[in-house]
C-alpha cells in the first residue's frame, strides 16, 4: 500500500506541477499587480466589512472556513517535513509559494464569487461552477467534483486525524497496544479516533451554518495562541536569529538534501499547508454575503499570508531555533541529525520536541491540543467542500441519501487515518491535493486566456473604490462577463 502511494503521489507531484504552482503564481502577480502587496491594508478592511445572511455567511466567516481548511496539519506536521526533507531552506520557498500564491487565490476566490449559486437557501460555488459556467465544459466540471469528492472526503481527512492521534501519543504515550482488524493499535491513538469520529459527527449533521459559527471562534483562538506561544520562543532566543536565517537563505537553490529538493518540499508543503490554486478556498469563497466579487477576492488572499508567512513561519522558527529537526537525504541516511533516528519526520515530532526542549512542563501537551483545533477544523472545512461538490452534481443526477453516505465514509477516514501510520496519511492526502491542483490551476490559466473574468472584476472595483462609492455594483453583463447569473439577477 505505501509503495503504491509513494509512486502515484511521485507521478502527480513531478516538477511539472511545482513549475505550474510557481508560474501561476508569477503570472496572476505581475497581471493584478501584485495587488497582494497594494491591497493589503484593504485586505484586513474588508474583513469585517460584510454580515451574515439567511442565504449567505459573513466574510470573516467564510475566511474562518477557508482558514480551518488552511491552517491545518500542513503548519505544524507539514512545516517539519519540508525541514526533515528538503533542509531549512525549504521554508524558504514555501514562503515564495505563499507570496506569489496570494494572487492565485485571488483569481480562484473571485471566480467562485462570480459563477455562485442559490442551492436550498444558501450559496454555493466554487472550481466546478466556475470550469462549467465560465469554461462550457460540464465534462470537466464534473471531473473535478468527482476528484474533489474523493480527495477532502476520503484522502484529506485521514492526514488531519493522523496528526491528532499521532500528537496525543507523543504527549501522553501509548499506555498500552490493542490488537484490532487493522493491527496493533495504542490505547491512545484509539481513543482519540474515537473521540474526534463523535464530535465530527455531531457537528456535521448540523450544516454550513453550524461549520461556520465553530470555526470563526475557534480558528483566531487557536491561530494567535499558537503564534503567541512562537514568539515567546523566538524572544527567548532571539540571539539564534541570525543564525537561523542563515540556515533558511543559505542553501535556496542547492539545498544540503540535493539539488531541487528545497524547492520541491516547499512547494509541495507550501500548497498543501496554504491552498492557494489547490481549489478548496473558493468554496468557502462563494458562501460569503458580499457586495463585490473581488472583495471577497481579497480577503482570501489575505487568508494565505496568515497561514504560510504567519501560521508556518511560527513552526519553522521554533524548530530551527531549538534545533529539533533532522534531514534525511536521498539515499535515506542523515544530513543533519539532532533526534532518534526513529523520528518521524512526517508528523508533529519536530514541533512538539521543539516547544517540549523551552517549555518542558507542558510543550509537547500544547502542541498536541493545537494540532487537535487545527486539524478538526480542516476535516469540517473538508466536509463542507464535498458537500458542495455533490450539491453540484446533484444538479445532472440524484443518489439517494448521497450525503448521509457522504458523512458515513468521511467519518470512516477519519477513524482510518487516525489509527494508522503517518507517512501513509500523508501519501494520500498528497495525491488529493495534487489532483485538485493540476485540474483547478489548468482552469483558471483557461480562463485567463478565454475571458479574464477575475482581472475584469479586479479593474472594475478599483474604478469603484477610486471613485469613492459606499454600496459597490457588480454587473457582470457590463462587463463582458456570460453566465454569472446570480449577479444578473
Amino acid at each position: 500500500m505505501q509503495e503504491a502511494v509513494d509512486f502515484i503521489g511521485g507521478w502527480v507531484w513531478s516538477y511539472w506541477l511545482i513549475g505550474l504552482c510557481l508560474g501561476a503564481g508569477l503570472l496572476f502577480s505581475f497581471l493584478t499587480r501584485f495587488l497582494q502587496v497594494r491591497h493589503f491594508r484593504h485586505m484586513i478592511e474588508l474583513l469585517f466589512s460584510s454580515k451574515e445572511s439567511e442565504k449567505g455567511i459573513s466574510s470573516f466567516q467564510a475566511l474562518a472556513v477557508s482558514l480551518s481548511g488552511r491552517v491545518g496539519t500542513g503548519n505544524i506536521a507539514g512545516t517539519a517535513a519540508a525541514i526533515g526533507f528538503g533542509g531549512p531552506s525549504a521554508v524558504f520557498w514555501m514562503w515564495v509559494v505563499a507570496f506569489l500564491g496570494a494572487s492565485t487565490a485571488f483569481v480562484e476566490a473571485t471566480l467562485g464569487q462570480i459563477y455562485k449559486e442559490e442551492d436550498e437557501g444558501q450559496y454555493r460555488g466554487g472550481p466546478a461552477f466556475y470550469i462549467e459556467k465560465a469554461m462550457g465544459q460540464k465534462w470537466y466540471g464534473w471531473v473535478f467534483a468527482v476528484t474533489t469528492i474523493v480527495a477532502t472526503g476520503l484522502l484529506l481527512p485521514t492526514v488531519q486525524a493522523n496528526a491528532i492521534s499521532t500528537s496525543a501519543e507523543i504527549a501522553f504515550g501509548t499506555n498500552g497496544m490493542i490488537e484490532t482488524f487493522l493491527g496493533s493499535i495504542s490505547t491512545t491513538k484509539l481513543t482519540a479516533a474515537v473521540i474526534v469520529v463523535a464530535i465530527f459527527g455531531f457537528i456535521i449533521f448540523g450544516g454550513v451554518k453550524r461549520i461556520a459559527h465553530v470555526t470563526q471562534i475557534v480558528v483566531p483562538f487557536m491561530a494567535i495562541g499558537y503564534i503567541a506561544i512562537a514568539v515567546g520562543i523566538i524572544l527567548m532566543n532571539v540571539g539564534e536569529l541570525p543564525r537561523v536565517l542563515g540556515l533558511i537563505f543559505g542553501d535556496i537553490f542547492s539545498p544540503m538534501a540535493g539539488f531541487g529538493a528545497a524547492i520541491g518540499w516547499g512547494v509541495k508543503r507550501g500548497v498543501y499547508s496554504n491552498e492557494a490554486g489547490q481549489g478548496t478556498a473558493p468554496h468557502a469563497a462563494a458562501a460569503a454575503e458580499v457586495q463585490h466579487p473581488a472583495q471577497q477576492g481579497l480577503v482570501q488572499a489575505f487568508s494565505v499570508y496568515v497561514d504560510t508567512l504567519f501560521v508556518c513561519s511560527a513552526t519553522a522558527f521554533m524548530i530551527l531555533i531549538t534545533g529539533a529537526y533532522n534531514v534525511v537525504g536521498g539515499d535515506g541516511g542523515f544530513i543533519v541529525q539532532n533526534l532518534p533516528a526513529a523520528t518521524d519526520p512526517n508528523s508533529p515530532a519536530f514541533t512538539q520536541m521543539a516547544v517540549q526542549s523551552v517549555f518542558p512542563d507542558f510543550g509537547k501537551h500544547f502542541v498536541a491540543l493545537a494540532l487537535f483545533f487545527f486539524a478538526f477544523t480542516t476535516v469540517l472545512a473538508y466536509y463542507y467542500i464535498a458537500e458542495t461538490n455533490i450539491a453540484y452534481l446533484r444538479r445532472f443526477f440524484k443518489v439517494p441519501g448521497e450525503l448521509i453516505i457522504l458523512k458515513i465514509i468521511m467519518i470512516g477516514a477519519v477513524f482510518y487515518g487516525a489509527v494508522r501510520t503517518a507517512s501513509l496519511a500523508w501519501g494520500l492526502g498528497d495525491i488529493g491535493v495534487g489532483l485538485m491542483a493540476w485540474l483547478n490551476i489548468v482552469a483558471i490559466l483557461i480562463l485567463f486566456f478565454m475571458s479574464k473574468p477575475a482581472l475584469k472584476a479586479l479593474s472594475d472595483y478599483e474604478k469603484q473604490r477610486n471613485a469613492g462609492v459606499t454600496d459597490y455594483v457588480f454587473d457582470p453583463e457590463a462587463l463582458g462577463i456570460k453566465n454569472a447569473d446570480f449577479w444578473k439577477k
